[in-house]
């Protein structure tokens, strides 16, 4: 099974790197915000731009689950190879994998503009170790966004996946606190935040890189959206399958 995982993910990033606007969309669009964001407005407050780097990192992190995920195998499910490819006898598992293992390759190139000018032009500071267990904590919390790009791709045709996979991506950045932070948003909007699957990440995002306490109903409902999205992928996979080979 492993070496199933292994050839899976080497085709798919091999797509990726031939290939490449996905990449640089999830890229461009969180560094962009930084410079046009994190950088004037927080730049000179060592814990606010370390915090907002870190929310610029789980945006471009989601934007590869939701979006780039959901477009990418809604194209596949429409091409013949794809067809051969499910006839096999090896199951959904190594292609769910080597998906997500993909995409969170994709996810941490993506940190990477991000990181370069939260240290040259702000005042975000950071200890290797804790750079570390943050970008466990990114790829960890991005996992539910990971599976809802799944069901959206395996339920959707590809130009439907586009626009709603778009439509869905906004509101959840918004709503989890990542553009701005939950205490300055509007009361029903802070109500409505915790249990947000983005909120959750950006909580443990925010924990390990400034070392604040994390809302534990936000955590606790990162998990539930999680064990909710895999079954979701599951189910869309499986009715796929059903309308296509049965």
């Amino acid at each position: 099974m492993s070496s199933l995982i292994v050839a899976h993910t080497r085709y798919q990033i091999l797509e990726q790197i031939r290939v490449p606007i996905g990449l640089v969309a999830s890229a461009f669009f969180p560094a962009a915000s930084m410079l046009a964001f994190v950088v004037p407005f927080t730049g000179d407050d060592p814990v606010a731009s370390t915090r907002a780097t870190g929310s610029m990192m789980l945006i471009g992190a989601m934007s590869a689950a939701i979006m780039g995920l959901s477009i990418t195998v809604a194209q596949d499910r429409e091409q013949p190879w794809n067809t051969y490819v499910r006839t096999l006898p090896a199951g959904p598992f190594p292609r769910f994998a080597g998906r997500i293992l993909t995409t969170m390759a994709t996810m941490l190139v993506a940190t990477i503009p991000v990181l370069l000018i939260a240290t040259l032009f702000t005042t975000a500071t950071i200890t290797l170790p804790k750079l570390l267990i943050g970008l466990v904590a990114l790829l960890g919390g991005a996992v539910p966004f990971m599976l809802i790009g799944l069901f959206l791709g395996y339920l959707l045709a590809s130009k439907a996946a586009i626009g709603v996979s778009q439509v869905l991506f906004f509101p959840i950045a918004i709503l989890g606190g990542l553009f701005l932070p939950p205490q300055v948003m509007p009361d029903f909007v802070q109500v409505v935040s915790p249990f947000v699957p983005s909120r959750g990440a950006g909580e443990l995002i925010w924990a390990v890189t400034t070392g604040s306490t994390p809302n534990t109903v936000a955590v606790i409902m990162l998990g539930v959206w999680t064990v909710i999205a895999a079954l979701a992928a599951g189910w869309a996979y499986r009715r796929d399958e059903g309308r296509r080979f049965s």
